[in-house]
C-alpha cells in the first residue's frame, strides 16, 4: 500500500472574504515529487501558505504522517517535519549565510551545517557574506539548504526557479533531482513548465482555485489543450 505523506483534502481558503481555494484536493507519497502549475493568481501559493499554516483553511482537512495539521500555528508543522522554501526565498538578509544555516539547523538528523556547505560549495565560498549581498541564485540555495537543515520529511518549494537565470535554473534542477533521489518527499510549485515536467512524477494544474488537471508529466506536456487553456502555452 502506498504511503500518503501528505493529504489535502478538499480545502476552503479565503482572504478576507475573497475565496481563494475552493475544494482543492492532492496528495504527496513518500518518496514522490508532485508539481502544482497554473497561471499567476489560480491559488498555487495560497495551497502552500494552507499547507505550512499561515492561511488556515476554513473547511476541509490537510493530513501530514496520518495526522491533521489544519489549524495548528506553521511552528508547530514545521516541528512534524514541513520544510519550506518561501517565495521569494525570505532569507534574513543581515545575518551571514553561515548563521542563516546555523539559525535553520536542527541538529537532528543526515541535513547539518557541515554537509550543506558541501552540497553547496557556493555558499561555502560566501559563508561571511550576509544575505542582502547574494545574487539571487545565492539567496535561492541558501533558502533550499536552510529548509533542509530541518531534516524534514517533505519539503514544500514555491517558485524556487523565479527570476532566476537560466544557468542558476538549471543548477536548480540538479538539486530538486538530487533531493529527489534521496526518496524526499517535494511538493513544488512552479510556472516553469520545462523544469516542472522534467522533474516531477506527477502534476496537478489550478485554475480559479480548484484542481483542473491531474496526470503525468509526459500526458501533460502532450496536451495542448491543457496547457493553453490554463497554462496560457
Amino acid at each position: 500500500m502506498t504511503t500518503k505523506t501528505l493529504s489535502v483534502q478538499q480545502i476552503h481558503t479565503y482572504y478576507g472574504e475573497s475565496h481563494i481555494l475552493q475544494g482543492v484536493s492532492l496528495h504527496v507519497t513518500a518518496g514522490e515529487l508532485v508539481c502544482l502549475m497554473g497561471r499567476n493568481g489560480a491559488g498555487k501559493t495560497t495551497t502552500i501558505r494552507s499547507i505550512i499554516g499561515y492561511n488556515r483553511p476554513r473547511a476541509g482537512r490537510v493530513t501530514f504522517l496520518g495526522q491533521e495539521i489544519e489549524g495548528r500555528p506553521p511552528f508547530e508543522i514545521a516541528r512534524l517535519g514541513i520544510g519550506l522554501v518561501p517565495q521569494g526565498r525570505r532569507i534574513f538578509p543581515d545575518l551571514t549565510v553561515h548563521e542563516n544555516l546555523t539559525f535553520a539547523a536542527s541538529g537532528k538528523g543526515a541535513w547539518t551545517v557541515e554537509r550543506a556547505h558541501k552540497v553547496f560549495p557556493r555558499l561555502s565560498e560566501r559563508r561571511n557574506n550576509r544575505g542582502r549581498d547574494l545574487s539571487g541564485g545565492e539567496q535561492q540555495m541558501l533558502a533550499i539548504a536552510r529548509a533542509l537543515l530541518m531534516n524534514p520529511k517533505l519539503v514544500l518549494m514555491d517558485e524556487p526557479s523565479e527570476g532566476l537565470a537560466p544557468l542558476m535554473v538549471n543548477e536548480v534542477r540538479q538539486i530538486i533531482r538530487q533531493l529527489k533521489g534521496e526518496g524526499l518527499a517535494i511538493l513544488l510549485v512552479e510556472q516553469n513548465l520545462a523544469l516542472g515536467l522534467s522533474v516531477a512524477d506527477r502534476c496537478y494544474v489550478l485554475n480559479k482555485g480548484q484542481v483542473v488537471w491531474e496526470s503525468s508529466p509526459l500526458d501533460l506536456r502532450g496536451n495542448e489543450e491543457v496547457k493553453h487553456r490554463y497554462l496560457g502555452i
